[in-house]
């Protein structure tokens, strides 16, 4: 195996933008592999000097040539497949979002393939989207292996991406790592369904009002802990094709809003939210994945209230230096 050299697709989202940070703080090879050109994601969260130190690649996932290109130019030894359209793109253009997440993931999967060897691993992330509430028993977690019956294309097309990866191990001897977040949040997180809680955190930096349109209990993971899990996943010991459920904090959406008020006392009662709770399971059996990682400490977790904290000012920082705005 060559030096280690990470390509990150979709670098420029959100949990992207923490993986090539969290990556270049390792002193890894990072090459940032995506569509767009807009780096104020990577600029809330990392100094101009480390931004400096990853290589960017404009690409098309839905491009074979192009993925393929990359990987080879560059050696590349490790996938962090994060390229994806999110639910509300994928149900305003059905066929686009097909062909970035499913052609796409095909794409990165066909690419390995074709490197003998030489790409090491691939990390794709699935989603909790892949399940309906009505998957998982009434008060009790989902277990990691459920069947799943997804109510939205997004979700139907990250399920076929399970599957891909399935059959690209057992056909092809292409190792892989899927994940499935929740509620993701942090800088950075300004796209998707799941979106408003991170929204909710800026306004309270702001000192503006903001109103949540949903409620319910759910997992939450904070961003750099995804971050930090997907590189986990990319090199601890392990041959194969699974897919893991990647739990957070089990919170309430009124535990949630006292997290905001604590870390900004000034918007207390201003953050509300719908008492409507999402369309998925509420807890999701996070042993399986706790197991993989355990040699190399097991998952990554920053007390919730620490990371709204953290959030927040952030947040805070970046809109007194004008890198950020609240539209």
């Amino acid at each position: 195996m060559a030096e280690r050299c990470f390509l990150v697709t979709g670098a420029l989202g959100c949990i992207g933008a923490w993986v090539v940070r969290n990556l270049i703080r390792a002193g890894e090879r990072v090459v940032a592999f995506d569509l767009g050109e807009d780096l104020r994601r990577l600029r809330l969260i990392i100094t101009p000097e480390e931004l400096s130190r990853a290589l960017f690649v404009r690409g098309d996932i839905t491009d074979f040539a192009q993925v393929q290109r990359a990987m080879d130019e560059h050696d590349i030894t490790h996938v962090i497949h994060l390229a994806g359209l999110q639910v509300p793109f994928c149900r305003a253009n059905p066929v686009l979002g097909a062909q970035v997440n499913v052609v796409g993931t095909v794409n990165i999967f066909e690419a390995a393939r074709r490197r003998s060897g030489r790409t090491e691993r691939v990390v794709y992330a699935s989603s909790i989207a892949v399940y309906d509430a009505d998957d998982a028993k009434p008060g009790e977690p989902l277990p990691n292996d459920a069947a799943g019956h997804p109510t939205t294309l997004y979700g139907v097309y990250k399920q076929a991406n399970e599957g891909t990866a399935r059959v690209y191990w057992r056909e092809n001897g292409v190792s892989s790592v899927g994940l499935r977040p929740y509620i993701v949040f942090g800088p950075g997180r300004d796209q998707g369904l799941t979106s408003a809680p991170t929204k909710a955190m800026l306004a309270a930096a702001a000192g503006q009002p903001y109103h949540i349109p949903y409620g319910g209990r759910a997992d939450y993971e904070y961003a750099d802990d995804v971050a930090k899990t997907f590189i986990a996943c990319a090199l601890v010991p392990f041959h194969g094709a699974e897919v893991y459920h990647l739990p957070g904090a089990m919170l309430s959406m009124a535990e949630v809003v006292a997290a905001i008020e604590a870390a900004a006392p000034a918007v207390r009662g201003q953050i509300t939210f719908e008492d409507q709770p999402l369309p998925f399971p509420e807890r999701m059996d996070g042993g399986p994945l706790e197991a993989l990682l355990a040699p190399l400490g097991g998952l990554p977790r920053t007390p919730f209230d620490r990371a709204v904290g953290e959030t927040i000012a952030i947040f805070r920082q970046a809109l007194a230096d004008g890198r950020l705005r609240v539209e």
